[in-house]
């Protein structure tokens, strides 16, 4: 059994992302993992660091319980789509938010913690976008995706780290959008 905590970045509620997130915990149920979904749009957060990393920042209820979760957790999935050529601010929020005491942590500890306090665990980065995904992966380089996975889940430890993009979801068809929801199962189902 894995230990799953999957994190939907998107501040609207009812969103594709959202249901995406609700297939991945559904496949990964009818294995017999251990998922936990937690949806952006329904937690109660500043998203703001205001003070960045001089003064911790006291968690609220919602992120002392996804910050637990994503420490337990074997395996991490975040769905989010692409606004602006990145991911959604409550998205970015919340990793700066749930990450701040780990990183405080390390910066008082003179140099003798380890970065990588997530070694370990690996991932899923499942974005949602506008634009065709090979488009975005050729022609912008898929910056938002790298961000995520080198500058963020490699530098904590996190790999590997894969990803599933879905393009056009505005435009697709039903039977197309209902076909993405069941291969994010069939990976809630694999646990990758």
């Amino acid at each position: 059994m894995t230990k799953i905590a999957i994190v939907v970045g998107n501040p609207m509620r009812d969103s594709y992302c959202e249901g995406l997130g609700k297939a991945y915990k559904r496949g990964a149920d009818s294995a017999g993992h251990e998922a936990e979904l937690f949806i952006l749009a329904d937690m109660a957060f500043d998203a703001v660091l205001r003070e960045g990393y001089r003064r911790e920042q006291p968690l609220e209820p919602d992120l002392v319980t996804s910050r637990a979760a994503l420490h337990e957790a074997d395996h991490l999935v975040f769905i989010f789509p692409l606004w602006c050529g990145d991911m959604p601010a409550i998205m970015k929020g919340f990793i700066e938010r749930v990450l701040q005491p780990d990183l405080l942590a390390i910066h008082r500890s003179q140099g003798k913690a380890s970065w990588k306090f997530f070694k370990g665990k690996s991932a899923r980065i499942v974005m949602t976008m506008g634009m065709p995904g090979w488009f975005y992966r050729w022609y912008f380089g898929a910056h938002a995706l790298k961000l995520v996975k080198r500058n963020v889940l490699h530098f904590i430890g996190v790999s590997p780290v894969r990803t599933s993009t879905y393009g056009m979801v505005e435009m697709v068809s039903d039977a197309t959008r209902k076909q993405w929801l069941r291969e994010v199962e069939a990976l809630g189902y694999q646990a990758s």
